[in-house]
């Protein structure tokens, strides 16, 4: 990793005490440094809305209180990092995915209520948005794992699967939440048919680097930053995940050398999306580096 030689993770813990939200702080706390998942929980809650979902810019780059489903996606990350998805608090999140699901019983990125909010410019606010992908596998995924049972899971999980299979011409962070919804979803066999289908599809379209060395000349997806590739640790964070199958074991080891070697100078790990606010990139770091030190962590590579 870049730097003067300190140990990573401490060099990591300085650059969350000094950048990131309470919420980051708890949530390194609890997964380096023995904190309580209560604490982590009790940060959280600020974000909870009346309705049921969160909001007040969980998701840095949806601004204002209005809950919304990539806020709830992100509490339930939060949630399922410390144990905790599942009670009272899960059912009401669930009544809430229930009331704000589009016709398909599946959830759009974003509900015209952002309208008037600061928003990412590349999450554009429509009236009648559609069901995504993006934003329902991952939580669908999740709340399978979790052995959530629901019925707002049924036509989403229907959703989910004609979405997967329906995929020829797509783009990585798609492909990212069809993995999300494939690693928990409990059918397995065709879980495993779908990510083998969707790994030849990432290679053949190119929407993985493969040699960090030559990220220069790698294509980005229509829409994305210059710069904002994806790698294999981007799409198997796990070595449990079905994505992980897609990868040779040299290109997994390349790909995780490049992860550690982008900690930069500060401790933390760099935001690649489009940075269109001062506020939205300070807050979207910790998340990042939360990130690369869980995946890191998982595979045996790196601190923690």
């Amino acid at each position: 990793m870049a730097g003067t030689g300190e140990d990573p993770l401490a060099r990591a813990e300085q650059f969350v005490w000094l950048t990131a939200r309470v919420l980051e702080q708890r949530r390194f706390a609890h997964l380096f440094l023995g904190g309580s998942a209560d604490a982590v929980e009790t940060a959280l809650a600020a974000y909870l809305n009346e309705d049921g979902g969160y909001g007040h810019a969980l998701e840095p780059d949806l601004r204002g209180p209005v809950s919304q489903p990539l806020h709830v996606a992100h509490a339930l990350k939060v949630l399922d990092s410390i144990g905790r998805c599942r009670g009272l608090g899960v059912e009401r999140i669930c009544r809430y995915l229930t009331d704000v699901s589009t016709r398909e019983g599946a959830l759009p990125a974003l509900l015209p209520s952002q309208r008037g909010y600061p928003a990412a410019p590349f999450i554009p606010v429509v009236d009648d948005p559609p069901a995504e992908l993006l934003a329902t596998g991952p939580v669908v995924g999740l709340l399978h794992r979790n052995q959530v049972w629901h019925a707002w899971l049924f036509r989403a999980t229907d959703f989910c699967w004609a979405a997967v299979d329906a995929l020829e011409q797509s783009h990585p962070y798609e492909i990212e939440a069809a993995v999300a919804f494939l690693d928990g979803v409990p059918d397995r066999g065709r879980a495993e048919a779908a990510a083998d289908r969707l790994g030849h599809l990432v290679r053949e379209r190119r929407l993985v680097v493969l040699d960090p060395l030559r990220r220069p000349d790698h294509p980005v997806a229509p829409g994305y930053a210059p710069g904002e590739h994806h790698f294999p640790h981007d799409y198997a964070r796990t070595p449990g995940s079905l994505a992980r199958r897609w990868f040779s074991d040299g290109e997994m080891a390349s790909s995780l050398e490049h992860l550690a070697a982008e900690q930069e100078e500060d401790g933390g790990w760099p935001v690649t999306w489009r940075q269109w606010a001062p506020g939205t990139a300070l807050e979207g770091r910790p998340i990042v580096t939360l990130k690369a030190l869980q995946t890191l962590r998982a595979y045996g590579h790196g601190p923690g």
